[in-house]
């Protein structure tokens, strides 16, 4: 566990109390490359000053007059927001369940008291170890702090970034959540730890992705920014909407990890070949080339040039409605025959 990370998840332990001093060694010293007795002597050392730190933050929660409760995991409910996606095949969570089943619960989750639930409690983190225990069939060890709102979205984004085990599309989905749930901008940033710039991509992003289509991939930790916007162009088309679908019912993606999925999804949206492009041109009756026709599957583009026909692309422009009319009433007409 990084320093940085007991830090912050100790901000939620205890009460707003100097935290315990901890002596730790200088960059210089964690940077020399130690080995034989004096290498280990230093490893026994850290992980005696880390225990002692484990310690004191303890101490400081008991004299805060926070501490440690075991809970029955029935009791507690998720969050209202939701953050995660389902990942198939997660081998760290098989891993986490046999951590806590050799060595018991380290970290303790927290909860609040549910607010309209009496004797009922909703996580505002350590799901991940909530889902290990309630497959142990083992109490959950936990904190119970009264929390808003605000506070409950703000602690549950903390300890995924600090965690660093929210995926990019997970956030984008977060701060999707988040404000439809009626969270301020400036909540959703602190919950992100992120500026507005970064959180308008976000929720730019999340209104392009189809929310069921990313279920089914699931987090794709390996996927960032560049290719999940690859990945939205892509099923703008409705027609590769349709095989990015497909592509999620074949018995393949079904045992896939969920990168896997991610990049099996991305192939089927987007063509390995481009389609054909159909060129013809538009001639003047004196032989110019007013008009180049570009038709690309169900698109068709076409190009004037306006040196030689300098006015006929805004007249063509000014007469789409009567022609789209004059098409849809002949469509009538031969639907009535």
């Amino acid at each position: 566990m990084s320093q940085q990370r007991k830090n912050s998840l100790n901000s939620f332990f205890t009460a707003a109390r100097p935290p315990a001093t901890e002596t730790t060694a200088s960059p210089a010293d964690k940077a020399r490359v130690k080995s034989g007795a004096i290498g280990a002597m230093d490893a026994t050392l850290a992980t005696l000053r880390e225990d002692a730190g484990e310690a004191a933050r303890l101490h400081e929660q008991l004299r805060s007059g926070e501490h440690v409760v075991a809970l029955n995991t029935s009791t507690i409910d998720p969050s209202p927001v939701v953050d995660r996606l389902p990942s198939a095949n997660d081998p760290a969570f098989e891993q986490l369940v046999d951590s806590i089943q050799e060595h018991g619960q380290q970290v303790p989750i927290l909860v609040r008291p549910h607010p309209s639930s009496p004797g009922r409690y909703q996580i505002a983190f350590g799901r991940r170890r909530l889902r290990a225990l309630v497959k142990l069939d083992r109490p959950v060890n936990a904190i119970v702090r009264v929390l808003s709102d605000d506070e409950l979205v703000v602690a549950q984004g903390k300890e995924n970034l600090d965690r660093a085990d929210l995926s990019f599309v997970e956030k984008v989905f977060f701060a999707k959540h988040l404000e439809d749930a009626g969270y301020s901008r400036a909540t959703i940033m602190a919950a992100l730890s992120t500026d507005k710039s970064d959180l308008s991509r976000y929720l730019a992003l999340s209104r392009q992705l189809p929310e069921d289509l990313v279920q089914k991939i699931g987090p794709a930790p390996k996927a960032g920014r560049a290719r999940w916007t690859l990945m939205a162009e892509a099923v703008s088309d409705t027609a590769f909407l349709a095989e990015a679908h497909a592509e999620t019912l074949k018995h393949e993606f079904e045992h896939a990890d969920s990168d896997t999925r991610f990049l099996m999804v991305l192939e089927a949206a987007i063509p390995r070949t481009p389609l054909p492009v159909k060129v013809t041109q538009w001639t003047t009756p004196v032989g110019r080339k007013g008009v180049q026709i570009q038709k690309r599957g169900t698109q068709t583009v076409f190009t004037f040039d306006e040196t030689w026909v300098p006015d006929l692309a805004s007249r063509v422009e000014s007469c789409l409605d009567e022609i789209f009319n004059e098409l849809t009433q002949e469509e009538g007409d031969a639907d009535t025959d």
